[in-house]
């Protein structure tokens, strides 16, 4: 069965959005969020407008539901949703548990509050070659030094770990990291410190906000950032959305949740490629298709051969 994934802020590119231009759904989505943001998102992915967590976070979401939706066109659905970080909404929507108009306000208001907590000064690094549970100890070390602490923001694999804080901390712990034996350590083109305690306030705020959102039972299988585990109650999705900022994201949990369940296709939306590679490394019998890597005019006839192919 097919799983729709969509990538988290880091993955955006310059002109991904406006390389989704053309096809029929893709425009009426492109048009729809304009209207409800009252601006051409087809402006959000300038080299300027990708500074803003605001403009990359809504565009992220707004690629995402523009895939979904030509892909229904072409009458292929996912059995199962999932998203990392703020690829949570698109996910959401992909599986009928919110509304698009209300993610996008939902997610501008998420991208707000991050940007207005932490306007400069903090952000991720990714390292890799290390598990979570040797990164908890050189964390744990480096402040107990009385550095300024950095956090565990994402487990995307075993040894694939996103960390979050302020840019000199996390400067520093790359270098702590790469003497600890990380294969490879960076910093991620994300401005603010996601998925740790440093966004709690943010987070009971956008939860306030999503209380007068409408969310419904979803129709197809929604797997949550948080836990990593299937979520099969509108209050439950509002909540993993609302507070996804604050908590780990336990990616790899959900990916082999999806697998456990009988994933055997698996799509990245654009603009990412991460999610599949993760898929294709831990999971090498699962199909796994980044829609950024072909055109999108063919993406719906290379699914649907992979579903295909999946099936005998």
């Amino acid at each position: 069965m097919p799983a729709f994934v969509f990538p988290g802020q880091g993955a955006q590119q310059e002109g991904y959005l406006r390389r989704l231009a053309g096809h029929a759904s893709a425009n009426e989505t492109f048009e729809e969020a304009s209207d409800v943001l009252n601006t051409d998102v087809l402006t959000l992915d300038t080299a300027e407008a990708l500074r803003s967590t605001v403009a990359v976070q809504i565009g992220l979401v707004v690629a995402g539901v523009a895939t979904v939706r030509a892909l229904a066109a072409e009458h292929l659905t996912p059995d199962v949703s999932a998203g990392l970080s703020v690829g949570a909404y698109p996910a959401a929507v992909s599986c009928g548990a919110l509304a698009f108009d209300d993610a996008l306000r939902m997610v501008r208001k998420r991208a707000e509050l991050m940007e207005t907590a932490y306007p400069s000064g903090y952000g991720l690094a990714a390292i890799s070659g290390l598990t979570e549970h040797e990164l908890e100890k050189l964390a744990a070390d480096h402040a107990s030094e009385g550095r300024t602490p950095v956090y565990i923001g994402n487990v995307n694999a075993p040894r694939q770990i996103v960390m979050a804080g302020a840019n000199d901390a996390l400067d520093a712990f790359i270098e702590r990291a790469r003497a600890a034996g990380a294969r490879k350590a960076t910093r991620l083109a994300v401005s603010v410190p996601s998925h740790c305690k440093l966004l709690a306030h943010a987070s009971d705020e956008l939860l306030d906000f999503a209380r007068d959102i409408p969310f419904r039972a979803p129709v197809s299988t929604y797997v949550g950032n948080r836990g990593g585990r299937p979520l099969h109650t509108p209050e439950a999705i509002r909540d993993d959305l609302a507070t996804n900022m604050r908590y780990t994201v336990r990616w790899f949990d959900a990916l082999t949740v999806m697998i456990e369940m009988g994933t055997r296709v698996v799509v990245e939306a654009p603009p990412g490629q991460v999610l599949t590679d993760i898929t294709r490394e831990a999971f090498p019998e699962v199909s796994a298709l980044a829609a950024n890597t072909i055109a999108f005019e063919r993406l719906a006839a290379t699914l649907r051969r992979r579903i295909e192919a999946s099936d005998r």
